[in-house]
């Protein structure tokens, strides 16, 4: 036997995770039908309209969500409620914002656990482009410390990603990451690695593996990219054999969510998840 190469089936199916966000356009059926054909066997879902009605005052039609997903032989890794568009975000400054967007984001925790997800995704938001940076990180660091207590309490992990510093001026590096972290302190809030974030930071996924241990980073998002976009793989400028080279190399076991944001794809985004699972085929066990 040789060594082993960046080629070596070490995935598994189950790992690989789609994502409904760019059938933005297409009803939850539509969505759920073609991961089922595609041969998904778990998703990580975006907390949005049209497929999921999430919002401060609750969530709803959980029930009828969970035998919907569970009819097509999927399970969900994690939820991802929309926080990157308004009107919810972790680190809002209003007062009723904040209480609104904390509101929010524990309904989804809530959700999480319904569907029986471990993890929900989560980000630092952001602050005022024209307020005091520490203020905005002792605000985003006081919300996540809340919610990670309440994740705690409802058996769900917190896997929070860098942001590009378009989207926010707190957690857009793997330093910034590190002392978020750190500061929150909570064992319920973990790494999360998104590879266009990590892309446009200039990192790689060994210093992520490297800066907190491997067997830390249980969820990912991990997709091609460019500094613009979440791309299908092959369609942006990173090295599939490389990524699946350092996953191997330290025997990542957790998701790889398939986080294709660009709407290039949402005229057809199960063409864009076929062509994505067939570039995962290679490095599967199954």
């Amino acid at each position: 036997m040789g060594e082993t190469t960046p080629f070596a089936p070490k995935l598994r199916r189950e790992q690989i995770s789609g994502m409904n966000i760019h059938y933005i356009m297409w009803s939850l059926d539509y969505f759920l039908d073609a991961q089922q054909r595609i041969g998904f066997k778990s998703i990580e879902l975006w907390g949005a309209e049209p497929h999921v009605t999430l919002d401060h005052t609750g969530y709803f039609e959980a029930d009828q969500l969970r035998r919907k997903i569970a009819s097509r032989g999927l399970s969900v890794s994690s939820l991802c409620p929309e926080s990157v568009v308004y009107p919810w975000q972790y680190a809002a400054r209003k007062p009723l914002h904040a209480k609104r967007s904390i509101a929010y984001f524990k309904h989804g925790i809530e959700l999480a656990e319904v569907l029986g997800a471990p993890y929900m995704s989560i980000n630092s938001g952001w602050g005022d482009w024209d307020e005091d940076r520490e203020e905005a990180w002792k605000r985003s660091r006081e919300h996540l410390s809340i919610l990670a207590d309440f994740a705690g309490e409802h058996g769900v992990t917190l896997t929070m990603e860098s942001l590009r510093p378009e989207e926010s001026n707190l957690v857009v590096t793997l330093a910034d990451a590190r002392r978020m972290l750190d500061e929150v302190a909570s064992p319920y809030i973990a790494p999360m690695v998104d590879t266009t974030a990590m892309g446009v930071a200039g990192e790689t996924l060994d210093q992520w593996f490297a800066e907190f241990g491997d067997g830390s980073i249980k969820n990912m998002h991990f997709i091609d990219g460019d500094p613009y976009g979440h791309l299908v793989w092959g369609d942006g400028k990173h090295d599939m054999d490389e990524f699946v080279a350092a996953l191997n190399a330290h025997g990542y076991e957790g998701y790889l969510a398939q986080e294709i944001t660009d709407g290039r794809y949402f005229d057809d985004p199960a063409g864009a998840d076929e062509r994505n699972m067939h570039a995962f085929e290679r490095y599967l066990v199954d």
